[in-house]
């Protein structure tokens, strides 16, 4: 056994970790559940919750709500392993599906808050369009107006 490969294999696989925690908070996920995912992702069995507080140096109720946020994106699975009594969980095997249904479910929350957004804009500038005598301000709301509902159709 050669510990300074050993070392370098850590330190490598370490940083990949740090990444995967980088690109997921991009998308509003916490960099500790970013780095809770990697972790179980390159376990190479399940994990129960303690296993994973001492590899992150976590409390345990970190590590529960982690898993917890995590099994909601469909990231994280629980697994059962015969005569182990503690709770324990894996990553999604499929990477490309882990992070779609990430990165799919924060868009489509994203698009619905544009929709709306744009529904409510929409509406204060037909009031406004309504009430104000200014005809150059009219045309740039029924301009506006229409950039908005063409972003609407976007979506």
């Amino acid at each position: 056994m050669n510990n300074k490969d050993w070392n370098k294999y850590e330190e490598t696989i370490e940083q990949f970790i740090q990444v995967i925690a980088k690109n997921m908070s991009l998308y509003g996920v916490t960099p500790s559940i970013g780095r809770l995912y990697g972790v179980l992702y390159f376990s190479q069995e399940p994990m129960t919750l303690d296993d994973m507080r001492e590899a992150l140096e976590m409390s345990k109720t970190s590590m529960s709500t982690g898993v917890r946020a995590l099994s909601d994106m469909k990231m994280v699975e629980p697994s059962f392993k015969k005569g182990v009594r503690k709770d324990l969980y894996k990553s999604e095997e499929d990477w490309y599906k882990s992070f779609t249904s990430l990165f799919g479910s924060r868009w489509r929350h994203h698009t619905e808050t544009n929709i709306e957004e744009a529904d409510e804009a929409i509406q204060e500038l037909l009031e406004l369009q309504e009430k104000t005598t200014d005809e150059d301000l009219q045309a740039k709301i029924s301009e506006d107006i229409d950039r908005l509902e063409y972003a609407q159709n976007y979506y």
